[in-house]
């Protein structure tokens, strides 16, 4: 039966992958293609769900840290959107009665209020994929987005305790001290090297979490998460999230499927679903209004409520919950899984084409800005760089030490990850934060004098973006950018890159090269490549 889930993933994803849709499109439709077949699915799915939010909200942990979460953008706007949605969307349901459309005819004022605040939530699993497929999660729209997240998660908590009356035991005020065990988990991770223990000790955190909170009565998903923010900080923090990652899609693919399952819609249904669907237009003007009314920049605003304008899989929880209570009618557990469902499709299709988007609308987008803007989000500018290296992973941070030997202060460094930023200026590194993806910036950013910018990002399509952005930015300059495979170079050639290097092949030259000049001394200037 097992195969049966697997097969269906599998060609349903595919089929979507071809069309230039996310997978996770695929593996919601085989979900229902299962249940329309009358395939039963078995304890063993759930688990897998279970396993793969578990992973989730733990990578999401090693990506955040707690001073996030007290920003006043992140809690207020959360906050505010909650309550505002709530009672937006009981009074749309209230009209919906009176209109006697199907199933809002039976709702009353707190009934229609309790699925508002259910469709309240984003989906944590659908934003996470997206960012993480576009390499956003650093970002300053990506940061943002899973700061109110995590601010969703935690009001999760609290309803689940007041709606179930459980409340969590006096053990669970020892949760408390998990911050003194801190530096023994950060040894525990130290000691696990960097082979097959790595991603070992990182599930064995995560559902260790996970039981430690849900023996207290506490929410295991937010023992996940904890445990994540514990280890945010550590040097091994990015490198374990990595070794998880797989472990985590593989496991996801359950939650997927396990929607389609909840059980099959009638035509009604579906048609009330696609209502509910279309209101994430209201979900979007509201987080984006609110968003800059808290000085955000048009960009981030809009990008941050592009990507959270969908239904959260914790909507399905809190209907469930509520249907269990006798509160609703078992029907709308089937119609808000459609509702969710929908919302990812749309929320994966349209957030491939947000930075096209905001590129094509950013002159009625920044009107809403306020003048005020938030000092961390004021643009730095490069001193005395004639070249200028945007993202420091490891091949960029490689390229800015060689270039800053041969050229001294005339190199500059621009990265999405403010903490790298923070750490690399301590050291009195001549770099800068910046989203290179940001069309303001390079609009507002002086490249007069800067002759070449190296585009150091694991991902073709957003050097392909950058270098269209600093085109029309009017760049004089030349542009060079990296590559992981053949086609990939060719697509950034045709972007208009000047020059591409492909550092899975070109990198065995220069270690030949350079390790040539070990036996032929006379064969070592010749190597000329900076190490990466």
């Amino acid at each position: 039966m097992e195969f049966i889930w697997i097969l269906f993933a599998f060609v349903c994803g595919l089929a979507v992958k071809l069309v230039n849709l996310p997978p996770l499109i695929g593996f919601l439709l085989a979900g229902f293609l299962l249940n329309y077949l009358g395939i039963q699915p078995s304890s063993i799915l759930d688990s897998l769900a279970n396993v793969g939010i578990t992973l989730m909200l733990f990578s999401i942990g090693l990506k955040l840290h707690v001073k996030d979460l007290l920003k006043r953008e992140v809690w207020a706007s959360t906050l505010s959107h909650m309550g505002i949605w709530t009672v937006l969307f009981g009074g749309l349901g209230l009209l919906f009665a009176m209109l006697s459309l199907p199933f809002f005819n039976l709702l009353t004022l707190q009934t229609a209020a309790l699925i508002g605040f259910a469709l309240s939530f984003s989906s944590t699993v659908c934003v996470m994929k997206l960012l993480e497929e576009s390499g956003e999660l650093k970002t300053r729209h990506g940061q943002l987005a899973l700061g109110i997240l995590v601010m969703q998660d935690i009001v999760a908590v609290v309803f689940l305790v007041a709606a179930t009356g459980h409340i969590p035991s006096l053990w669970a005020l020892g949760l408390f001290g998990l911050i003194l065990v801190r530096p023994l988990i950060n040894k525990l991770v130290d000691q696990a090297g960097h082979g097959e223990m790595l991603p070992l000790t990182g599930l064995f955190l995560a559902l260790g979490g996970y039981e430690l909170f849900y023996l207290v009565g506490v929410k295991g998903d937010l023992g996940a998460l904890i445990f994540g923010i514990l280890l945010a900080s550590h040097a091994k923090a990015s490198e374990m999230n990595k070794s998880l990652m797989n472990f985590k899609d593989l496991f996801l693919i359950g939650f997927f499927l396990s929607i389609g399952f909840t059980a099959l819609p009638t035509l009604s249904m579906i048609g009330i679903s696609l209502i509910i669907t279309l209101v994430i237009l209201a979900k979007f003007a509201l987080f984006f209004v609110l968003l800059t009314k808290l000085k955000l920049r048009g960009r981030t605003s809009f990008l941050s409520a592009l990507i959270l304008s969908n239904y959260s899989e914790f909507g399905l929880i809190v209907v469930a919950l509520s249907v269990s209570n006798g509160w609703l009618n078992k029907e709308w557990l089937v119609i808000l899984a459609l509702a969710v469902s929908f919302s990812f499709v749309i929320t994966s299709i349209i957030y491939r084409q947000s930075h096209r988007l905001y590129r094509k609308n950013k002159d009625a987008i920044r009107q809403f800005e306020r003048p005020d803007c938030l000092p961390v989000d004021v643009f730095s500018q490069p001193k005395d760089a004639q070249i200028l290296i945007v993202g420091l992973g490891r091949v960029g941070r490689g390229a800015f030490e060689s270039l800053k030997n041969l050229v001294g202060s005339g190199v500059a460094g621009m990265d999405a990850d403010r903490i790298r930023i923070r750490r690399m200026q301590e050291a009195n590194e001549n770099v800068f934060y910046g989203d290179g993806e940001d069309a303001d910036l390079w609009e507002r950013l002086d490249t007069a004098d800067i002759q070449l910018i190296m585009l150091a990002l694991p991902i073709a399509e957003d050097s392909t973006n950058i270098a269209i952005q600093l085109r029309k930015a009017n760049y004089q300059g030349q542009i060079a950018a990296i590559a992981r495979y053949q086609d990939e170079r060719e697509e950034l050639l045709a972007a208009g890159i000047d020059n591409v290097f492909n550092f899975y092949t070109e990198a065995g030259t220069g270690f030949a090269e350079e390790s040539l000049g070990l036996i032929r001394p006379n064969e070592s200037s010749k190597a000329t490549m900076p190490a990466l």
